[in-house]
């Protein structure tokens, strides 16, 4: 394609609506660059009950890198210690609860719209929602970012929307 190719300047050219688009996504990309904390994480129902997955203090990092890949690990905040210091000793009732109120998933991600993210998910606890993507909902307010499910989905009992709010670290 050429400079003077018109589909090469209707995706560039941000007068465009396909380029105002593209604009967009750039914008919210390069907005996700860096590391967040997790403030909170919430999944309410279409009734409107709230309930908080990992508890009323849960912990968490996202990481958004500028080569495109993503990594977010969340736990609750009250997980107990294991009684062995070494991971490979602990008991199976112990690991199967510590892995209960934890989650982390990681690999490539792109914007696919001006508020949402997809994230290609290649490592994850979980070992499900590997090879498939997870799709969210991206909203700025200040210094937060707000990932959220867009649509409800079947969540603890009850079709449910989740929201997480992140701080940013970076």
């Amino acid at each position: 394609m050429s400079i003077d190719d018109p589909t090469t300047a209707q995706c560039c050219d941000p007068t465009t609506a396909e380029g105002g688009e593209r604009a967009a996504r750039d914008v919210v990309r390069d907005r996700l660059l860096g590391a967040w904390r997790l403030e909170s994480y919430t999944a309410t129902s279409t009734g409107g009950e709230v309930v908080r997955p990992l508890g009323a203090r849960p912990y968490g990092l996202i990481v958004y890198t500028a080569d495109g890949y993503m990594s977010a690990q969340l736990g609750r905040g009250d997980r107990p210690p294991l009684r062995s210091a070494r991971l490979e000793e602990a008991a199976d009732e112990e690991l199967a609860r510590a892995a209960a109120g934890y989650l982390s998933y990681g690999g490539p991600f792109e914007v696919v719209g001006p508020a949402t993210v997809e994230h290609h998910v290649t490592v994850s606890l979980f070992p499900n929602w590997i090879g498939r993507s997870q799709v969210r909902r991206v909203r700025f307010d200040g210094p937060l970012l707000t990932l959220g499910i867009a649509s409800p989905t079947r969540l603890w009992g009850a079709d449910r929307t989740a929201e997480l709010v992140w701080s940013r670290l970076s």
